[in-house]
């Protein structure tokens, strides 16, 4: 039989939006956040040349530059204000998280509920703010190293370009925290998720540009657009995918009465770690190609350049390494997130137990089980869907922004915005129900 959840969740539809007004005005205020980020990817940097960087940054967009400039919606192609984009933020939050894996202090802190929270969020400002500053003097530092890209070199460039950048970061930090507080939620995620949708008809258009003048045949732009949507459905399934652990309550004696013993389940996802393996992954490999990209060519040695030419798309050991890493930052990072002594212990002093495992130790060896076979089926799904578009990508010639990355990203923030929108929507119905029920009792009591 299905739960009043989700009754109420088969019966919404039109009318149900229609009269959620308090869901209306949080979906205005998340789009107009949104539209005052993408106003920001405009403004330029003060002192500095655009047409120049434009024609230097085409030479390196395709390594950790377009990846950048990917999650900062275009942002780093123009060299804007928002350049360094919510980067550094997600840099300290995955350092802080880290720290608390290892730090006793930090660890208390994350026990202690809604307090130690606002203490950890606020180690991550801090971290931030340093990671930012440091960020965005080397960008000015390699701005001035180029030729003919800034107008005026000197300390005032740099200082007014430091403070340009983290006032930038500062500022999406903020606005992504709006966007969770008295929008839709997720605000940070929909930053990212605005600035790669914001390019995707761009590359929707080259890819059929590409059609058009003969580099790409119809029958191939059409398997391209049959893997994307394949890949789409496979990220749509897998985000969702569950593995359910059934967690038994005993019964319990209020006063003279004896109350059944209640069970519910603990979801594991087949996918803890969500994006960040690939994240990591794409950084990592695309690092030295950047790096050599930058530096005198013939400066390089034999060596170098041989790794080089080996790491690019579509390579051999470029796709054995970005697999490999996925795998790796798959486990790595949800070992961080998800701790099973942790929650083998709640669930003791819940009185919860799972049927034929002894509470305590042992459960928390069975999580741990449970959780490792899981993370392997999603370790292996995500570096299918990485790996495909980047064979694509190297073989076709598709735009960057088609990538499995890109894909993972705009598909799981939709599903999570989606579910948000939903819950407020069945909270709306609660409270419709809870009144009228208010207002019958009131009649029967007359």
């Amino acid at each position: 039989m299905a739960s009043a959840a989700e009754q109420l969740a088969s019966n919404l539809n039109f009318a149900t939006f229609a009269k959620a007004e308090d869901l209306k005005r949080r979906l205005w205020f998340t789009l107009g956040a949104l539209l005052v980020y993408r106003l920001g990817t405009y403004i330029p940097l003060p002192g500095l040349n655009p047409q120049a960087f434009a024609q230097a940054f085409a030479g390196q967009s395709g390594g950790i530059l377009g990846l950048f400039n990917m999650f900062s919606g275009g942002a780093v192609e123009r060299m804007a204000i928002f350049a360094l984009g919510i980067m550094p933020y997600i840099s300290a939050s995955i350092i802080v998280q880290l720290m608390t894996s290892v730090v006793p202090s930090l660890e208390q802190l994350k026990k202690e509920g809604e307090q130690g929270r606002k203490v950890i969020n606020q180690y991550t400002r801090y971290g931030t703010v340093l990671l930012g500053t440091l960020q965005a003097y080397g960008i000015a530092v390699g701005l001035e190293s180029g030729n003919g890209l800034v107008v005026d070199a000197g300390w005032f460039f740099r200082i007014s370009t430091v403070i340009s950048l983290l006032g930038g970061t500062m500022f999406l930090m903020w606005l992504g925290e709006q966007i969770t507080s008295r929008g839709i939620g997720n605000g940070i995620s929909l930053i990212i998720f605005a600035g790669i949708v914001a390019h995707l008809p761009t590359a929707m258009a080259s890819t059929l540009e590409l059609g058009r003048t003969g580099a790409l045949s119809t029958p191939l732009i059409l398997a391209i657009i049959v893997m994307v949507v394949g890949v789409i459905a496979l990220i749509v399934f897998f985000e969702r995918a569950q593995r359910r652990l059934l967690i038994q309550y005993p019964k319990r004696q209020v006063g003279n009465k004896m109350f059944q013993g209640d069970t519910s389940h603990l979801p594991l996802k087949l996918n803890t770690a969500g994006v960040i393996p690939a994240i990591f992954a794409s950084s990592l490999l695309l690092l030295p190609a950047t790096l050599a990209g930058f530096a005198n060519s013939a400066a390089l040695p034999s060596w170098a350049t041989t790794i080089v030419a080996a790491l690019g798309h579509g390579k051999p050991l470029y796709m054995v390494l970005y697999g490999g890493m996925i795998a790796f930052f798959a486990f790595f990072y949800t070992a961080i997130v998800f701790n099973p002594k942790d929650t083998a212990d709640n669930l003791k002093k819940h009185g919860g137990f799972i049927l034929g495992i002894r509470p305590g130790e042992r459960t928390a060896e069975y999580i741990d089980y449970v959780l490792t076979r899981i993370t392997v089926l999603g370790a292996i799904y995500l570096m299918f869907v990485c790996i495909l578009p980047e064979v694509m990508i190297a073989q076709t010639g598709v735009p960057f922004y088609l990538g499995g990355t890109s894909l993972l990203i705009v598909v799981s923030v939709t599903l999570d915005t989606v579910a948000q929108v939903q819950g407020h929507l069945i909270a709306q119905q609660y409270e419709g129900l809870i009144k009228k029920s208010k207002l019958r009792g009131g009649k029967r009591g007359r």
